[in-house]
């Protein structure tokens, strides 16, 4: 996880700050920047399983409905 972390980091500092190295940042800006990182893994993992669960749902519903054509 901390290396994924890392990663997002980095791109969301090269998206912000073409111009400036990543390397070249204090720490406490790459601190900084990997808070946003974290932040933004946990926002699309809380957007992905609401995805899940409504497939799963939808995939039960047309399960069920096929019972009741087939009756």
């Amino acid at each position: 996880m901390q290396h994924n972390v890392e990663l997002v980091a980095r791109a969301i500092h090269k998206a912000e700050h073409q111009e400036l190295s990543w390397d070249d940042e204090p720490a406490v800006r790459q601190d900084r920047f990997r808070e946003y990182a974290r932040n933004a893994i946990n926002l699309l993992n809380e957007d992905i399983a609401v995805l899940l669960l409504a497939l799963e749902e939808a995939t039960a519903g047309g399960r069920i409905g096929e019972t009741r054509a087939a009756a």
